[in-house]
């Protein structure tokens, strides 16, 4: 190789250590590899570029807005309704929640799908009297195995097929081609979960994090004509407190929420405050504060008012708060919003609340404006808002949502049109229509995962034009003798274990101009080794941090770290059994 190649595989070696062994953002890390390849002649600017103009990222971004039609619909909720019913046990419930979850992930981005059903199934597991760790895993598990059934059912199978064809000059794969190869994933996989999980996972229903709201709040008042009144927030000292901060302000009936610094007390103003609750004695030595009616402990939060909501947000590893003490981050400025308390673990963090370091998958109970769940619904700083004082409202277009997307569905499943015209027409459509406004197509767009994908495809470019992914292909031959079904071994446990150390799109895309090589030169079938990359990428059950789904029912769940292992390890290893055995007995893999 020439110095562009030890220069191509430097990076790829240096992007990987640095996704693994740091908390920096693979967008930004994918751009910086971007940015060397095309500064150092690597790649023309052309050729660096290319990936923002595949046709597999813009129907990934296109099914982006189809999702939010559905979503913003109510088309989501009308359909749980519909299904969920009345079971008899956990097995019961399992066998209602996977015939929505998988038909709607085969078709739709599972983000929004997860995201939607999160609230329903919680709401639905205390009606029907389950815990709600019990079903939770099994929701986001469902969804992964329902995404690989079809081309658009993740990003990762568009994007694969997206760079297939633009490396080798292919037509690509068809809306249905996986199916064949996913079905008996997708079918062992849920037999699995029925079978077996309602024994592994953990019975936490008396675990809710956010069970008592009086638990962790207390009031106090202003004490009439006392020496606070007409002072503001700031001068009265009740902004820096160290083991509790001012919430909201219950006066004449109404509510002052998300306080401002400079509000200015009033006499009688009751005074709700979160953190430590052992410290209402220390409130009480303030002179001019008051021992409330209510003996310390606040149920103004109990009661419904206009003036605020409560809300659960799960924190996203793209939210700026990450990594920050809650009164570093500045809730109260950036989002309209105060943390009452934060879940770790499914359990209620204790401790000085303004100093609780937020980390990825914390659910966090928020005391918000109205306006904070419509507006943080599609922000990248949270992956589940749930409001917990109503329901999300339903919609008169969810039909119309559904008829778009089988609309979508049939005119690229019968060949009328290509996926990437078809999703084009469905997200005009969504938007026309009325099923989601501007505002939520440009929210739904998630824009890490766009140039996630978009600058990976330079370093796939590279590792090809320099011939890097020839040499590291050839290695792999030798390695395996050139046994086609080691080589298919490889192939799937090399972007396993890629998806779960950096993310299943970036996993698929570097692996996949190597294994192009690797059939290449050993003279093997393409489309079975794709077929694995794809399963394979999306296949992410051992940990919480290896699939955005697994992150987003973490905290709601009451789950643990060592929940994940317990079921996620067996099913990533059967899943994979799986997934080679049908390869092997359904593909011939010599040409």
């Amino acid at each position: 190789m020439e110095w562009q190649g030890w220069f191509a595989l430097s990076l790829m070696v240096t992007a990987l250590a640095v996704l693994i062994l740091t908390r920096i953002g693979p967008h930004i890390v994918m751009m910086a590899v971007l940015a060397l390849l095309s500064i150092s002649g690597v790649l023309s600017p052309s050729e660096a570029l290319s990936g923002f103009s595949n046709s597999g990222l813009i129907t990934v971004a296109c099914m982006f807005v189809v999702a939010a039609g559905i979503h913003s619909s109510g088309g989501v909720d009308m359909l749980v309704n519909r299904v969920l019913g009345k079971p008899k046990g956990v097995r019961g419930a399992l066998a209602r929640i996977f015939a929505p979850v998988v038909l709607l992930s085969g078709f739709l981005n599972n983000t929004p799908v997860v995201a939607t059903m999160i609230p329903a199934i919680h709401a639905w597991s205390r009606k029907i009297n389950i815990p709600a760790s019990k079903l939770m895993i099994p929701l986001s598990y469902s969804a992964i195995l329902g995404g690989t059934l079809t081309l658009i059912g993740t990003s990762t199978n568009l994007v694969v097929n997206g760079q297939y064809q633009e490396l080798t000059g292919e037509a690509g794969l068809s809306l249905f081609s996986i199916t064949a190869v996913a079905l008996p994933v997708v079918l062992v996989g849920l037999a699995f979960i029925w079978l077996v999980f309602p024994r592994l996972l953990p019975d936490r229903s008396e675990k809710r994090a956010f069970a008592n709201l009086r638990e962790f709040t207390l009031e106090v008042a202003v004490a009439p004509g006392g020496p606070l009144v007409g002072q503001s927030v700031e001068q009265a000292g009740l902004r820096s407190l160290d083991r509790v901060y001012l919430v909201e302000i219950e006066r004449n009936g109404n509510i002052v929420t998300a306080v401002p610094s400079e509000e200015k007390l009033r006499d009688g103003d009751r005074l709700v405050f979160a953190g430590d609750t052992e410290a209402i004695s220390d409130l009480l030595r303030i002179n001019g504060i008051i021992p409330s009616p209510e003996n310390g402990h606040s149920d103004t939060l109990n009661l419904d008012r206009a003036e605020r909501s409560l809300v659960e947000a799960v924190v996203s590893p793209h939210c700026d708060a990450v990594g920050h003490a809650i009164r570093d981050a500045r809730f109260r400025d950036r989002y309209g919003a105060v943390v009452l308390a934060v879940a770790r673990n499914g359990e209620r963090v204790q401790g000085n609340l303004g100093n609780i370091v937020l980390e990825a998958g914390d659910t966090l109970l928020l005391e918000a404006r109205p306006a904070f769940v419509s507006r943080q619904r599609y922000n990248k700083d949270f992956l589940l808002i749930n409001d917990l004082d109503k329901s999300q409202p339903r919609h008169e277009r969810a039909w119309l949502a559904w008829g778009i997307l089988a609309a979508i569905v049939l005119a690229a499943g019968t060949g009328a049109t290509s996926m990437l015209n078809a999703a084009l027409v469905g997200a005009g459509l969504m938007v026309v229509t009325g099923c989601c406004s501007v505002s939520q197509a440009e929210k739904s767009l998630d824009l890490t995962v766009i140039l996630t994908i978009a600058a990976s495809f330079a370093l796939g470019a590279a590792l090809q034009k320099t011939g890097v992914s020839g040499w590291i292909a050839h290695a792999i031959v030798d390695l395996s003798a050139g046994t086609p079904w080691l080589l298919l071994l490889l192939t799937y446990l090399a972007v396993s274990i890629l998806t779960e150390i950096i993310t299943n799109n970036a996993a698929a895309v570097l692996m996949l101009p190597i294994v192009l090589e690797v059939t290449e030169r050993a003279g093997l079938q393409h489309e079975p080794f794709i077929f694995a990359i794809m399963i394979a990428a999306s296949a992410s059950f051992a940990t919480p941090l290896g699939y955005q789904t697994n992150l987003m029912v973490y905290g709601p769940g009451g789950y643990r770290f060592s929940d994940f292992l317990k079921v996620g390890v067996p099913m990533n290893l059967l899943i994979g059994a799986v997934t080679l055995t049908t390869l092997l007995l359904g593909w011939p893999l010599v040409r």
